[in-house]
């Protein structure tokens, strides 16, 4: 090109110099033409340096065919609880890649022998490698150990077209908190379409946290491009890593849950169905979150997680349900301190008040104790007396200040929904259900506007009925009275990357409808529950440290009623406020109180000093398995 500009210029000299005396219409034709002929060369002499000597995209194409590309995968970030304790990190392992377009005749049989999978299965595989790409890599055999890759690697170069990429396992040192950590699976179609960072085979968060924060915890992929032989070994870095990037670790997540609270909770609800949530109040951080029965994490990790997770999809007690906030239940008898707290706030009850678990005041709803009557506030929630809240529910419901029953029923549901119920709480907690606080367009539609009243929703008033709320709402309910009444969102993740660097959206202080001077009467109420000579709670009292609670025996249609407990403790400055289900087991004051006690004592005194309450709820197998 450079030969042909020069004789370009050199036969145009002759022009310029006869010009002289030709017609002056030729003369400008032939400089026209003379530039077009040099412009055209100079342009095509540029281009062609540019290809040769600045651009080498032709050069890297051309080389492609024995060049590699391997995506460097990023560790993801690391999760510790809130004491510092690491509860997850990266383990080596390998995945199995194949080009199908450079696949040439190998032994199939001994190539399936060396991966230990069959032949229907290498053919599976390869059919849906060549539907994704001919020559784009993609996952053949995901998460290869390291005892295996070693012995696999020796013999890659009998098989071109495959190659080894490094990735990692997560690995569970503790092996506790399975639902709310969360797991990680390969990408499907949907999460490719979603984002087009992934590709086929890489791996994403599928549920709890590992979900949620998938993108913080994911990192940034790096890439390397190696050059191979014929027998597709490599034979160093292309260009002396020219082209390579570094991947960059994803952030570390900072959990609110005590990993050692986490670990008790769980070993002390073993062998039977239920939850336990435990928050600290000031915060609105989760201190422990079990779900019953629970599994190893471990479990889906690697190759083994696919016939793992058919194992527990099948199990009938259903271990991948996160009871903690995916269980909808009614709150029974911890529901008559909310019913309480919203008779102070409308006046139509005080302290004082005093109703009779006998005669006429008695009915609908009759007592379930044996107790003195008639009892005053503080008295009727030590001794949970269900005539009495009745007749609270049925003095606000009833009560024609507010033109109707319908008009007096809103503002009941106003109160208990600031309260934290019949809604998500919208943080850092996947999942979650919002339970239930019906409304009155509810039961318009299911009685007819005008014909219904209290009498006709009179569940209601002992947490039975239609009202449903998951153990995380109920938890949340004892932080509200525990903080006189308010409430921070609960949320599992304190600090993101690093361990100070604090989320602020969860910082947000949440006001209840009910003033703080109400709280006073429950509270002492609730103290009396452990301390008083007919609290519900009394055998579970912790000696030195003033725990208020409140039982809940919850009817269950389908069997045993479910045992149900809230408390908080110590009584002033509260550090802990907590909700345990165990299902199917009777009195609340049987089994939940006593796991709450036993709870409240590990994370305040970080020792047990009631071993024979212990040993019984270690020892107590409620589970009849189908």
């Amino acid at each position: 090109m450079a030969v042909f500009f020069i004789l370009i210029l050199y036969h145009s000299l002759p022009l310029f110099r006869c010009n002289i005396g030709m017609k002056r219409n030729f003369g400008d034709r032939q400089y026209i033409i003379i530039i077009i002929f040099a412009l055209t060369g100079l342009i095509f002499l540029v281009r062609l340096f540019w290809l040769q000597v600045i651009d080498d995209r032709y050069i890297l194409s051309a080389e492609s065919n024995v060049l590699q590309k391997n995506i460097i995968y990023p560790n993801r970030g690391l999760i510790y609880d809130r004491n510092g304790i690491l509860m997850v990190y990266d383990e080596a392992a390998y995945d199995l890649m194949v080009v199908p377009g450079q696949v040439k005749e190998i032994d199939t049989a001994a190539f399936c022998s060396l991966l230990n999978i069959t032949d229907s299965v290498f053919r599976v595989k390869m059919n849906k490698a060549r539907k994704y790409s001919w020559y784009k890599p993609s996952l053949f055999l995901a998460q290869i150990g390291k005892e295996e890759f070693g012995f696999i690697e020796e013999k890659m170069y009998k098989y071109p077209g495959f190659f080894v990429q490094s990735r990692s396992l997560r690995k569970y040192p503790l092996p506790v908190a399975a639902h709310t950590l969360g797991y990680i699976g390969e990408v499907n179609n949907s999460d490719i379409e979603k984002d087009n960072y992934y590709r086929s085979g890489d791996y994403i968060g599928k549920s709890g946290l590992e979900k949620f924060y998938e993108k913080q915890l994911r990192g940034r992929k790096g890439l390397e491009v190696v050059m191979v032989d014929v027998h597709n070994r490599e034979q160093g870095s292309y260009r002396g890593g020219r082209y390579d990037s570094v991947p960059v670790p994803g952030k570390s997540l900072y959990l609110s849950i005590d990993a050692t609270l986490q670990a008790y909770g769980e070993l002390l609800m073993q062998n039977k169905i239920g939850s336990i949530v435990a928050i600290e109040p000031k915060t609105g951080e989760v201190l422990c979150f079990v779900t019953s029965p629970t599994y190893d994490p471990n479990l889906l990790v690697g190759r083994i997680r696919g016939s793992n997770y058919k194992s527990l999809t099948e199990d009938s007690l259903k271990p991948l349900l996160n009871r903690a906030i995916m269980g909808n239940y009614p709150p029974g008898s911890t529901f008559k301190m909310v019913n309480a707290l919203v008779g102070l706030q409308e006046g139509v009850l005080h302290e004082y008040t005093s109703y009779s678990c006998y005669g006429p005041a008695s009915s609908p709803i009759r007592c379930t104790h044996d107790h003195i009557s008639p009892l005053e506030l503080q008295e009727a929630i030590e001794q949970s007396c269900n005539p009495y809240f009745w007749n609270v529910y049925r003095s606000m419901i009833s009560n024609p200040t507010y033109g109707s029953t319908k008009e007096a029923y809103k503002v009941w549901r106003n109160h208990v929904m600031s309260l934290g119920f019949g809604a998500k709480f919208s943080t850092d907690i996947p999942f979650e259900l919002s339970g239930n606080i019906p409304s009155a367009e509810y039961y318009d539609k299911v009685y007819y506007e005008g014909h219904w009243n209290a009498l006709t929703i009179r569940s209601l008033a002992i947490g039975q009925g239609e009202i449903l709320v998951t153990p995380l709402q109920l938890a949340n309910l004892a932080v509200v009275i525990a903080n006189k009444g308010y409430y921070y969102p609960p949320h599992l993740v304190e600090s993101l990357g690093t361990k100070n660097n604090y989320i602020e959206a969860y910082n947000t202080r949440i006001n209840s409808t009910i003033d703080s001077s109400h709280f006073n009467v429950v509270q002492e109420a609730m103290l009396e529950v452990f301390e008083g000579d007919h609290g519900t709670a009394r055998w579970s009292k912790l000696p030195g440290v003033k725990i208020c609670g409140k039982t809940g025996t919850v009817q269950n249609p389908h069997g045993e009623d479910h045992s149900m407990f809230i408390a908080f403790a110590p009584k002033e400055n509260p550090k802990i406020a907590m909700s345990v289900i165990v299902e199917n087991s009777g009195y609340g004051s049987t089994w939940a109180a006593p796991i709450a006690s036993l709870m409240i004592e590990k994370y305040l005194n970080d020792t047990i000093s009631r071993p024979m309450i212990e040993n019984r709820i270690l020892n107590g197998n409620l589970i009849t398995k189908e």
